[in-house]
């Protein structure tokens, strides 16, 4: 008897969470498809029912982060994309930034998780990465109650953010990784007024 709609529905859905976290753990190249599906409870035979090829699940855990764990997270936040106002942003700015962020590896926002591997990737894999990118971008300057350009304003702290947390996620010492993310909290204050 075949499977329902519902639970191959379900069943993907499992995979690409798995394969997200597993991307954010070990990136592209290091993470299999045996591995993946063995992570999901299943086997590898079941993987092609679901995607084409590890690319197109690398493509869709990556978009997969914005309605998902970053749902979560945006929620835990505080974060209102949509009517919170500038308390939204330094909220998204807030989190974003935070040391619970740079510790939870599973949970990494990918623009920060993937940065290397993306830019090597399929073009599909990198449209979705720029996804997440408009997604961030689209929420600050929506949210923002400063005069001038909010487009170039939400395209700098974005920048900022996901910059900040590549380099503190990299360097081996936890003071710095600190200063920079605190630094990086204080600029964003002063630049949204400035």
């Amino acid at each position: 008897m075949p499977y329902s709609a519902e639970h191959k529905a379900e069943v993907r859905k499992r995979i690409v969470e798995k394969a997200r976290i597993l991307f954010n753990r070990h990136g592209f190249e290091g993470v299999s498809i045996d591995q993946i599906m063995a992570e999901a409870g299943l086997t590898r035979g079941g993987f092609y029912n679901h995607f084409r090829n590890k690319e197109e699940l690398y493509s869709e855990a990556v978009s997969s982060f914005l309605h998902g764990r970053g749902k979560i997270w945006r929620d835990e936040a505080g974060v209102d994309p949509m009517n919170g106002g500038p308390q939204t942003v330094q909220a998204m700015i807030r989190s974003y930034l935070s040391s619970g962020h740079l510790n939870d590896l599973d949970g990494h926002c990918p623009m920060i998780a993937l940065p290397s591997d993306v830019a090597r990737a399929t073009p599909e894999v990198r449209s979705s990465y720029e996804s997440l990118l408009r997604a961030m971008v689209g929420l600050f300057q929506h949210n923002m109650d400063t005069e001038g350009d909010t487009r170039e304003k939400a395209l700098v702290l974005a920048s900022v953010c996901v910059g900040t947390m590549i380099l503190s996620r990299t360097v081996e010492d936890s003071a710095l990784a600190d200063e920079l993310r605190s630094a990086a909290g204080k600029f964003t204050k002063v630049y949204q007024s400035g």
